[in-house]
């Protein structure tokens, strides 16, 4: 089960904090990426997902990460349904990768949940922050 809060922070520019409680996985990643697209639509151009309770990830939740990636880059975001689709997209960002994410980033991940971006690639693609204020500072 996965518990999402928004928070709305003001710094150089509007940051959106997206908090993931629980588990990311098959039975929540949809509800992760409709939540994306329904900031992207409100506005939101700078998210911070906020990590720090999540107990699990599996490659389902790597699409989820994925696709909100390709929404604050303004670009489209994969079919979560492609199965296989989706995760060659991802191998091919993340293989590809110029730099980390300028518009999305991630805070403090648990132990087992930082293991899987690192183990993945990931951590290549998305910068990572301990620190909240730090993370903040670093948009805009």
């Amino acid at each position: 089960m996965m518990n999402i809060t928004i928070e709305q922070v003001e710094s150089r520019v509007p940051v959106t904090i997206m908090k993931l409680v629980g588990q990311l996985d098959a039975s929540s990643y949809l509800d992760v990426i409709e939540t994306g697209k329904k900031l992207h639509r409100e506005g939101t151009r700078d998210l911070l997902i906020d990590m720090s309770e999540m107990t699990f990830m599996a490659s389902s939740g790597l699409v989820a990460l994925h696709n909100i990636a390709l929404l604050m880059r303004g670009e489209q975001p994969q079919d979560p349904e492609a199965g296989w689709a989706a995760m060659h997209a991802i191998n091919r960002d993340v293989q590809n990768s110029g730099g980390f994410e300028a518009h999305c980033k991630l805070l403090n991940p648990t132990p087992a949940v930082r293991k899987t971006l690192d183990v993945t690639g990931f951590a290549s693609l998305f910068e990572i922050f301990d620190g909240r204020d730090e993370a903040i500072a670093t948009f805009g």
